[in-house]
């Protein structure tokens, strides 16, 4: 199904992913204490939401959208003391990633709206060029689990997640979880990758 331009999505009112609270994984995620606060991306960063709750939670973070008015709205809702610590710029992560590193890259499904095997791989290697030694990426990504839908997000198998991050980064975590905002919920991925310490090997045969 062909969508209209993410902008006009944002002028027209039409988000039925934005909830307008922090995502539920996120929000676990980082209080289990897997990362600590850094210098943060969020990658698709929308309206605000993930973004200003990472600021409260004392990172520093920049949000992008590749949607102006999705940029506008985030900022008109910047108050207080997370002003100081969150910032967004209208930007396409595809073309031109912003200038790293990050210690803390996420996107609450972002990879997953590319089609195309290479835009998902380039998607890949431009977190892994912002990433900071050590650092980390979290994305919320459709899964091709659960029964039939017609609406929710994109559908991306595990076989499409590791052919894309696996050759540029260390994938540790791809766990089935759910996105939490619909009805019912969509299944989803969550995966986690870090800087490859070591290019990744050829794979075996015996």
């Amino acid at each position: 199904m062909t969508h209209p331009p993410w902008n006009d999505r944002y002028v027209a009112g039409e988000l039925p992913w934005d909830t307008g609270t922090p995502d539920p994984l996120l929000v676990g995620f980082v209080r289990t204490g897997a990362v600590t606060s850094g210098r943060a991306l969020d990658v698709g960063a929308g309206t605000g939401t993930n973004a200003r709750w990472l600021a409260e939670q004392g990172f520093d973070v920049l949000g992008v959208d590749i949607a102006p008015r999705a940029v506008e709205l985030a900022r008109a809702r910047l108050t207080g003391a997370v002003a100081a610590r969150c910032r967004f710029e209208a930007a396409d992560f595809l073309a031109e990633p912003p200038a790293g590193p990050f210690a803390f890259v996420f996107d609450r499904g972002c990879f997953h709206v590319f089609d195309e095997a290479n835009d998902r791989a380039r998607f890949a290697a431009n977190v892994a060029r912002v990433l900071a030694p050590g650092g980390m990426w979290l994305s919320l990504i459709g899964s091709t689990e659960g029964p039939p839908r017609d609406v929710g997000p994109p559908r991306r198998s595990a076989r499409d997640v590791m052919a894309a991050i696996e050759p540029v980064l260390a994938i540790h975590e791809l766990a089935a979880v759910e996105f939490g905002d619909g009805s019912p919920p969509a299944a989803a991925w969550r995966c986690v990758a870090r800087p490859r310490a070591v290019p990744a090997q050829s794979s075996t045969r015996r």
